[in-house]
């Protein structure tokens, strides 16, 4: 079926415009604990594997459900790195037959803490298979418990500033530095992470987002109940062990901010922000003790939230709708001279564990040799009343949420990356151009240099037919 086909089918079971009655908004929310039972446990977000032995804060899945007596939808925010699509699919079929909302209606995205366990397998770390089927059930009983206590709610949306939390990553450098790549070449253009107040810095390679975009709900008698934000901020990585990272303790301080009572649910899906992060790498690092940042960072996001929600509108009557579609895109495979090159490193490295990116990525390079030569990739988009989420299964470069916002007939449109499943890093063509560490093939950066150009216009048709009347 094409893409088109898939959102025409979707779209025709929703109301037709002079059909619809007044609609009637109910909410439910539930924060569901998926902090594993047994350690240790592998850990996603390095080159080389880890093991976690304990955790330092919950994990959570936090779920959001809401009605509007047509039309269902769930959006969840789980505390992991990366998450395929193949957990979510299972998860939304359960929580599907436990509820009734259909699959389709249902966005479920990962934070991309670096400090969770590992469920999708990327460089050295592989999925703890027990793990897989202890999160696949929790998401489902979140997204059941937020369902089962749906009550007469009221949404509105708001969009605050924080610019100060997010710096470009990928940054240009003085002729004569070398940018050297895993696979053999210098060609690279940028640098992602470079040496912190480097006289060798020139510019940033891209723009952030200090958006930080919010969908509020209240009961009908104006207490707080959730709160699902959007920010463009990668993750902050200064918490041991296990650790939600700063989208945990965003989630608790929100809740202060707005003065909320027990059973509020705070969530922070992660925008777009694969070349971006909490680094000002213009200055030397300050010295701050473990967790200092995060809170910082928490604080000032939480800030931006309640701030935007102090003139906010809330309304009952909100309108849902839902559309998805997928898009068959290429597969950047080795060439079989790079195979053939990568082969030859793993054979002197045999009997060992890998050290350094050259090894690492030659197993990447023989592995991405088997992938398909093109994947199906899921695309959706969900209006709630005059706003919207969209969603993308990758690690998302930030100019492109800023053109996906731009051009939505929705305001706000919030762009949540990582959902739905993980596609890898989803660079611009003219950003694969520049090279970096984005770009480098490997599980973790497959796609083909135009993909990003297809899930552009792919999400303009989404946000256009949801937003139609």
């Amino acid at each position: 079926m094409s893409r088109f086909a898939a959102l025409t089918v979707l779209l025709l079971a929703a109301p037709a415009a002079g059909q619809a009655s007044k609609p009637a908004l109910r909410a439910g929310a539930f924060a569901q604990d998926v902090t594993p039972e047994k350690f240790p446990i592998s850990v996603n977000g390095g080159m080389a594997d880890r093991q976690a032995t304990s955790a330092h804060d919950p994990l959570h899945a936090r779920c959001l459900v809401l009605d509007d007596g047509t039309t269902t939808v769930a959006l969840a925010v789980v505390d992991s790195c990366m998450i395929p699509k193949e957990l979510l699919d299972a998860a939304k079929a359960i929580a599907e037959k436990k509820t009734g909302i259909p699959a389709a209606n249902m966005l479920i995205s990962a934070t991309h803490t670096h400090s969770a366990p590992t469920v999708a397998g990327v460089f050295q770390s592989e999925p703890d298979a027990a793990y897989v089927k202890f999160l696949t059930e929790k998401i489902a009983a979140g997204i059941g418990k937020a369902h089962a206590s749906l009550a007469p709610a009221k949404a509105a949306w708001a969009v605050g500033q924080e610019p100060n939390q997010v710096f470009n990553r990928r940054w240009a450098m003085k002729p004569g530095f070398v940018n050297a790549d895993p696979f053999g070449g210098t060609a690279d253009k940028v640098r992602m992470n470079p040496p912190r107040a480097s006289p060798d810095l020139v510019e940033p390679a891209g723009p952030t987002d200090p958006s930080v975009t919010v969908l509020s709900l209240r009961t009908a008698d104006d207490k707080p109940l959730a709160l699902y934000a959007n920010y463009s901020l990668h993750y902050v990585g200064d918490r041991p062990a296990l650790s939600a990272d700063y989208f945990g303790v965003f989630a608790e301080v929100v809740g202060q901010r707005l003065k909320a009572g027990p059973g509020f649910v705070g969530m922070l899906a992660n925008g777009t922000s694969a070349d971006v992060n909490n680094i000002n790498f213009k200055e030397p690092a300050p010295k701050l003790k473990p967790g200092e940042r995060s809170r910082l960072v928490a604080e000032a996001v939480a800030d931006a939230a309640a701030k935007a929600l102090e003139k906010a509108e809330y309304r009952s009557d909100v309108r849902l709708r839902a559309a998805t579609t997928s898009l068959d895109l290429p597969v950047r495979k080795p060439t079989a001279a790079e195979v053939t090159r990568a082969e030859g490193i793993l054979e002197k490295a045999k009997g060992r564990d890998l050290k350094g990116t050259e090894e690492i990525y030659a197993r990447e390079t023989v592995r991405m040799a088997k992938y398909p030569e093109t994947v199906s990739v899921p695309l959706q988009a969900i209006r709630v009343g005059g706003g919207a989420v969209a969603a993308i299964p990758c690690e998302v470069f930030t100019e492109i949420g800023l053109a996906v916002k731009k051009d939505s007939p929705l305001k706000p449109t919030a762009v949540t990356s990582l959902a739905n499943g993980y596609f890898g890093y989803l660079p611009t063509p003219a950003q694969h151009a520049l090279g970096g560490y984005e770009t480098w093939r490997a599980r973790s950066s497959f796609l083909g240099v135009k993909s990003s150009v297809e899930i552009e216009k792919g999400l303009a048709g989404l946000l256009k037919a949801v937003a139609d009347k």
